[in-house]
């Protein structure tokens, strides 16, 4: 390896050392601040369960389910800021055209997350906590956990607000010329496949309805890319000549 690409890399490495600093101190500001709001916060997530009455068996466990609460508050909130450090440190390898299309996408992205996020809590929760806390109900009554229920719901939405960017990040994709739609189109099957999969890995349920409601909605926006990769597709091929090949 030459100097300057010794030098070239070092610079590289001490940008990204930067960014994950400044990430970090954006995740402990927005923690603190979740952690002044803690209670209003764990009254929200508890809503879904209804009037479930949970309880904590260890001295120190409830210090360790506020941080907990605190810390996925914090990702929420912190969210925005990471991806745009991610953009910005991808952008010098980037034109300016390209450059432009990241920053459209960013405030699309974070409300992307907010609507999975809404969606698992609105959506998904109510059912999926109706189905965990009545099976098998006259047999024996749940007595669960705070740190079980609140590690389980912040998961799931945090889980589920990241696959909603689906649709954004492809149509970025698309832009930057590396995915096209009939490329997207092939992979259907596949991308079906991988909604169940990771739908039954995300829902906390076993029943097939809970997991067909995440499911449906991960299909629906994978062809959501799809159409949105084929507009991109058509624009381009007005404005910038041919289309973009379609990967590998």
């Amino acid at each position: 390896m030459s100097e300057e690409k010794k030098l070239t890399f070092m610079g590289h490495i001490r940008e990204l050392r930067g960014r994950l600093a400044w990430s970090v101190l954006a995740l402990v500001i927005t923690t603190i601040i979740s952690f002044v709001f803690a209670d209003q916060i764990f009254h929200f997530l508890l809503k879904p369960a209804g009037n479930i009455s949970l309880i904590y068996t260890e001295m120190t466990e409830m210090i360790g389910i506020y941080m907990i609460v605190s810390l996925a508050g914090g990702i929420v909130l912190a969210m925005p800021f990471f991806v745009y450090q991610i953009i910005m440190f991808v952008s010098p390898a980037l034109t300016r055209r390209e450059k432009r299309y990241v920053y459209i996408a960013l405030p699309w992205i974070t409300l992307m997350f907010i609507g999975g996020v809404a969606f698992g809590y609105y959506i998904l929760l109510p059912p999926a906590m109706h189905f965990l806390l009545s099976f098998g109900s006259d047999i024996a009554s749940p007595y669960i956990k705070i740190g079980n229920y609140i590690t389980l719901v912040t998961r799931l939405l945090i889980a589920i607000g990241a696959v909603f960017e689906t649709p954004v990040i492809i149509t970025l994709l698309s832009q930057l010329g590396v995915v096209s739609p009939g490329w997207l189109a092939k992979k259907r099957k596949w991308a079906f496949l991988a909604a169940f999969i990771l739908a039954a890995v995300i829902t906390p349920t076993m029943d097939p309805i809970n997991q067909s409601l995440v499911a449906g909605p991960l299909i629906v926006l994978y062809e959501l890319s799809i159409w949105l990769s084929r507009l991109v597709y058509q624009r381009k091929g007005k404005t910038v000549g041919s289309p973009v090949s379609s990967p590998s």
